[in-house]
């Protein structure tokens, strides 16, 4: 009873939502769904990639992307590179304003830098800021925040030291919302709470907070002082906060939603489609289970790599998810550029994906090696999973397994930010996961499973594993580079610390009056230029 409520409650709102639309211009209002409810909207702390999202409408880095999906100037007008690709001076422009009316500069670049990887800020992202000098140290504790590497040398001339080259650093910055500027005092007044209520979150984006409703909806309005007015057709975007694909679908078929980045069920994809509410997008990124290696049957490499041969990963793309999603052959995904073709195609096949029979009666020599011949003595372990596909993966797994090993396993749904609270705090066994590419190169895979790394939830450790990842980012030379990445992937893939699954592409729910939507391979889509046809 409780959930018919919920979602009686839901729909009822977006009733009124779209009566008030309709009053205020329906052709661009955009209302938008997500998710669910995010954990924070602080672009300091913010680790989900559909957050990031939304919140590229309302803050904005030096750079940005345009409307071609290509790297633009931002809170930057120009910037000059040194000859060794380390340092980075960013020109500002002078004619940018916060929302509340006062001028955008450098030192609100340096201070929400800054910010991230103060340890008492305790930002989950503070890793990927290690590409810049200092960042590593100051994130291991043996430097003071305050020495990172970035420098206001004036109000408008804002300077970053990389510890090595880095040509993905100008499309980083459009793509990771750690990068935004934050005013010192907003934090200083509000504390936490600046984030909670429109008069408090100050943002220098094209849009602004207008109304808050937690657990319902967030909406974000033109700025009126934003620099470039021209740039945001779309005069309010309404942001639900909304988990269950369900109800987004009786949303987009009824006209209340425009776009929900939720995935549909498998089962309603084919009629979503003769509808014409289905958008296919290819995307960056792979779904995985990510293992607690500190778990006794879980330490044991034959136990995991076992664990991944019994699964169809086949099956699943061609029979569970359905979306156009393909199977994993390694972490990385096809859709990441290698030296002169994709990275998969350079670094070959890890996972055979095509010979299940042979693979599956690998896994049960490897069971009975570990010693849990027909699943005897195996632990019931858990999976950690969300709503979506998530859940429907793990159905076909968990019987995969039983069918396979004989052994059990059982499912605790939640919503997804629960489920990666849960993970963060290491209370799992297995969780389902998913890690969408911060930039395209095979980097914003691989440093996630560095030893210590905030992302790395089952605390793999391979000292091996680690230099090459690290001699990579030291590596100016492309095909030296490559190669270490090529080598790192193959110890990764051998140790199993966690199972990639398949390769994310976005199966979207539009509906096809949306115009003007920019799509992300990265699943950073911006609607700054959404109309209602």
């Amino acid at each position: 009873m409780k959930k018919i409520i919920v979602i009686f409650f839901i729909t009822m709102s977006l009733f009124s939502l779209s009566c008030s639309n309709a009053s205020k211009g329906k052709e661009n209002s955009i209302v938008i769904n997500m998710g669910a409810e995010p954990r924070t909207i602080d672009p300091s702390l913010n680790s989900l990639n559909v957050v990031s999202a939304m919140l590229f409408h309302t803050f904005e880095s030096l750079t940005k992307l345009g409307p071609d999906g290509k790297v633009t100037a931002g809170m930057a007008e120009s910037w000059d590179i040194s000859e060794d690709g380390r340092v980075y001076t960013f020109h500002l422009r002078t004619n940018a304003l916060w929302s509340d009316g006062k001028l955008v500069t450098a030192h609100d670049f340096e201070y929400g830098w800054k910010r991230v990887v103060n340890p008492d800020v305790a930002a989950q992202y503070a890793s990927l800021l290690e590409i810049i000098k200092n960042a590593k140290e100051i994130n291991a504790g043996t430097m003071d925040y305050n020495e990172l590497a970035v420098k206001a040398l004036d109000d408008y001339t804002f300077q970053v030291e990389l510890v090595d080259p880095a040509a993905y650093f100008l499309e980083f910055m459009t793509t990771v919302a750690v990068f935004s500027p934050i005013r010192k005092d907003i934090i200083e007044q509000y504390g936490d709470d600046w984030t909670l209520s429109p008069e408090t979150y100050v943002c220098n984006g094209p849009y602004q907070m207008t109304e808050r409703v937690m657990d319902q909806y967030i909406i974000f309005e033109a700025r009126t002082n934003y620099y470039n007015t021209e740039e945001t057709v779309a005069k309010k975007l309404t942001f639900l906060s909304m988990a269950d694909p369900n109800t987004a679908i009786a949303g987009i078929r009824g006209g209340t939603i425009h776009f929900s980045a939720l995935e549909p069920p498998s089962s309603e994809i084919a009629k979503l489609k003769d509808e014409n509410y289905i958008v296919l997008r290819d995307g960056v990124g792979t779904f995985y289970l990510s293992l607690n290696i500190t778990n006794d049957a879980l330490k044991d490499k034959r136990v995991r790599q076992a664990l991944s041969l019994a699964i169809d990963r086949n099956y699943i793309v061609s029979n569970v998810t359905m979306g156009g999603q393909a199977p994993a052959q390694g972490f990385v995904p096809p859709t990441i550029d290698g030296i002169s073709n994709s990275y998969r195609a350079e670094a070959g096949i890890l996972i055979d994906t095509d010979n299940y029979t042979a693979n599956v009666e690998k896994a049960k020599a490897l069971m009975a090696e570990a010693g849990y011949a027909n699943g005897a003595g195996f632990p019931v372990f858990e999976i950690r999973v969300s709503p979506g596909l998530h859940i429907i993966v793990a159905e076909a797994i968990q019987q995969m397994w039983k069918s396979n090993l004989n052994i059990d396993v059982t499912l605790k749904n939640d919503e997804y930010p629960l489920v990666l609270q849960y993970l963060v705090e290491r209370n799992f066994d297995m969780g389902s996961m998913a890690w969408n590419a911060d930039y395209r190169d095979p980097m914003t895979m691989l440093e996630i499973m560095l030893t210590g790394n905030s992302f790395n939830y089952g605390l793999y450790s391979n000292p091996n594993y680690d230099a090459l990842v690290n001699n990579a980012k030291k590596t100016a030379d492309a095909s030296v580079r490559m190669g270490y990445m090529i080598d790192a992937e193959k110890i990764l893939i051998d140790d199993m610390p966690f199972i990639p699954l398949y390769h994310r592409s976005f199966t979207l729910m539009v509906n096809p009056k949306l115009k003007g939507v920019v799509y992300n391979a990265l699943g950073k889509h911006k609607f700054n230029y959404c109309y209602i046809e």
